[in-house]
Parts: structure tokens; sequence; C-alpha cells
């Protein structure tokens, strides 16, 4: 493909706003992720992406590259935390901790509140996320 890395992201979070599934954008994101290793915020949705189409493994492993390219980007750490969850890792409270903390800016609260309540839409009764929203929102 010719277009840029951005061009594919935005393409790619057009069509996901669009309601696009889950499955169908994973190879973009995934062609975003290999052609802008840097970029986070592609990491964070490809791991999203992961935990929408039941991928667990490959949603934590994507997720830990957007935490350690970006450890202040809380839903980064919102979906590390799922998918451990999901795959029975430890140590999820470290991340939640932080979360709860970044959460505390109304722009990021915000921000959260929405990609918890699209969560739920697009996967209803998600027990991983309604922890975690749980968890941070008390």
């Amino acid at each position: 493909m010719s277009e840029t890395p951005e061009a594919l992201f935005d393409q790619g979070l057009e069509q996901y706003n669009s309601g696009e599934s889950p499955e169908t954008l994973i190879p973009l994101f995934k062609e975003v992720c290999d052609r802008a290793k840097k970029n986070s915020p592609a990491w964070t949705c490809l791991s999203w992406l992961y935990l929408l189409a039941e991928k667990p493994n490959s949603a934590y492993k994507a997720a830990q590259k957007a935490v350690k390219l970006n450890p202040e980007d809380p839903q980064a750490r919102v979906n590390l935390s799922i998918a451990m969850l999901e795959t029975g890792q430890k140590g999820v409270r470290s991340h939640i901790e932080i979360v709860q903390q970044l959460a505390m800016i109304p722009e990021l609260r915000t921000e959260l509140e929405e990609s918890f309540a699209d969560g739920l839409k697009r996967k209803p009764d998600w027990p991983s996320l309604n922890r975690v929203h749980s968890w941070v929102f008390g």
C-alpha cells in the first residue's frame, strides 16, 4: 500500500467508528503497527481490537508494546489490565493504580468513560471490562 501509516490509522479509526468488525480491522492495524513500530496509539487500538475479537494473548502482547511506548496512556493500561485478567496474569493492580491516577484528569476520565461504554456496547456483559471499570471508577 502506498498510503502512509498515519492515513491507514485514520482510515481504520473511521471504519471502527462506523461499526466495522474488529476481525476486519485487525489486519489494517497490524499493518500500521508493522510500518510504524513506535506508534503507541496504533498498538493500543490493535490490542483493543484483539480484546473485542476474543484474542487475549495477542491483545496482551500488543498492549505491552503500547504501554512500553507510552506509559502515561490510560487506555493502553486498561487494555493491558483486561488482557492480563483474561490470560490469568498477575500484576494487574499496579496498572489499575496508574489508571486511577490518570483518571483524575478530567479529559482522560471522559475518554476512559467513553471507551468503557464503547466496549460494553460492542461486547455486552464483558466480565473483565466490568471488573476493570469498577476498579478504576469505584
